[in-house]
């Protein structure tokens, strides 16, 4: 349903190209400058400043111009980003598309019509390979993408180094035992960032990107209509909540229908409303609820509550920073693909 909304035209890009000429002679890394997360000082973040100078530059603006036409996609991208890392690392595994003989991760239950922004990546790759090809990695140009979005509708910037190479396998099934489910309790959310590396603690705050985007109504169904509460309703949402999500959610709606993850602002601004939607027994889905089911995970919770941007933004550009370098496959390992669905 998202698919042809998301390409960009040829036009577009043109024009993004052309604006880039200009930006480079003047100063070819001061988009980079602009986020604050280049200093000159680390080389992980200088990594491509000799072979393509301008590479964080053209995945910025031909961005921009991808969220001007959908404000979705910031959502989409983050999204996209961290369902990369939690299956073989950050390595782009999650772009590959599936072959005759292998069901991909994009194709898998925990993904097909959950992830989308496959197209934006793809414009902006081919806008990286137009000025230097065979330099800039998808897993780079996800990361860089999932971060600038978050900027674009008013989150916080945090540092992204470069130098991940891409990784040559995606598999279907890594997809299911890797990624949290909607359903998941507390134990399983804080075993499944555990083993990736991430503390309860951050596990709550990356939680927090639930505060943008949209979900699929079947999600929810067995909260709305097959618990244990009155009506079928699960016990641990609230109740009038719930009641205004069976009108946008009737019983038996499948994937066509959609709500956004905030009630408060439709999905579309980064703040931190999600865990005071938390607190009150507003988080849509079971992961949700089950932050506040121990005192530990619950005083976290209160903490990124306690202000609309403060502490939550900089918590949050630090969590990501470190899911960001989960497992990164650096060179002779992996490859650069030249085209982010199929190895070279």
């Amino acid at each position: 349903m998202f698919g042809l909304q998301q390409q960009m035209s040829l036009c577009t890009i043109t024009k993004v190209l052309a604006l880039l000429l200009l930006v480079a002679s003047a100063d070819a890394h001061g988009y980079g400058h602009e986020y604050g997360d280049d200093d000159g000082s680390d080389t992980l973040v200088d990594f491509y400043t000799n072979d393509c100078p301008a590479a964080r530059s053209i995945v910025q603006l031909t961005l921009k111009a991808a969220i001007q036409n959908d404000k979705g996609l910031a959502a989409a991208l983050l999204r996209l980003h961290f369902h990369d890392c939690f299956v073989r690392g950050c390595d782009a595994s999650v772009l590959l598309d599936s072959t005759p003989s292998n069901v991909a991760e994009k194709d898998s239950l925990a993904n097909k019509n959950s992830i989308r922004g496959f197209e934006t990546i793809d414009a902006i790759k081919s806008a990286v390979e137009a000025v230097c090809p065979g330099v800039v990695s998808c897993a780079d140009i996800l990361a860089l993408a999932a971060r600038d979005s978050v900027i674009e509708i008013g989150g916080p910037a945090w540092e992204v180094s470069s130098g991940r190479r891409d990784g040559l396998v995606s598999s279907s099934f890594e997809s299911l035992v890797n990624l949290p489910p909607p359903f998941a309790d507390l134990t399983t959310l804080v075993n499944m960032f555990a083993a990736k590396g991430l503390t309860e603690k951050e596990m709550v705050i990356l939680s927090g990107s639930h505060t943008i985007g949209i979900t699929h109504c079947g999600v929810i169904q067995n909260r709305l209509y097959n618990s244990t509460g009155p009506g079928g309703v699960d016990p641990t949402l609230d109740a009038a909540y719930a009641a205004k999500l069976k009108v946008q959610c009737p019983f038996g709606t499948g994937a066509g229908n959609v709500i956004p993850m905030d009630p408060k602002n439709g999905g579309a601004k980064f703040d931190s409303n999600y865990f005071s939607n938390v607190l009150a027994n507003k988080g849509i889905f079971t992961s949700d609820a089950a932050l506040i089911t121990s005192s530990v995970s619950r005083a976290f919770v209160q903490v990124e509550a306690s202000g609309p941007k403060k502490p939550f933004f900089d918590d949050f550009a630090a969590a990501m920073v470190k899911m960001s370098n989960i497992d990164v496959i650096r060179a002779p390992a992996g490859e650069v693909r030249r085209n982010c669905r199929v190895s070279n």
